[in-house]
């Protein structure tokens, strides 16, 4: 099983808003990095922590295509905390972003990895977390570019 680190981050310009997300992802002492946005100004700052992560998973079986034992490395206590929950209580109705739950559950499964989330303090020096944080803030800053403008 490859072991995959990944520092993810979401961010929103505004909260709800037009948002970004990133991941800084290690394995085989290599590095690589996924990102994007959602040019949707409903879209939230758990929203993107959310994409972020199924981001990793994406790349782990588009490009991998094995199954990976993924750290995901996050100052999301929102990621943190609701990952502890149970697989029926993530994707209930009624939980905020079921559907991106039932998404990154659903992808993890199909591709056979195994994903712990990790606490880590942001904005505390790690390269990895300050890289993957800039990377959300400049995808959101597209993202309000291409609705806006601005």
């Amino acid at each position: 099983m490859l072991n995959i680190v990944a520092h993810t981050d979401g961010a929103c310009l505004g909260n709800p808003g037009v948002g970004g997300f990133a991941a800084v992802m290690r394995a085989k002492n290599k590095k690589k990095i996924c990102q994007g946005y959602d040019k949707n100004p409903q879209s939230t700052n758990n929203k993107m922590e959310l994409r972020a992560v199924i981001c990793v998973i994406d790349w782990c079986n588009e490009i991998q295509k094995e199954p990976c034992e993924i750290e995901i490395r996050t100052d999301s206590q929102y990621l943190v905390d609701t990952s502890k929950h149970s697989i029926k209580s993530l994707t209930s109705s009624a939980r905020p972003n079921n559907e991106l739950w039932l998404e990154l559950i659903k992808k993890a499964h199909d591709g056979g990895h195994h994903i712990t989330f990790v606490k880590v303090p942001g904005h505390s020096g790690n390269e990895d977390n300050e890289e993957a944080d800039k990377l959300a803030k400049a995808q959101a800053r597209r993202a309000r570019h291409e609705v806006y403008g601005c």
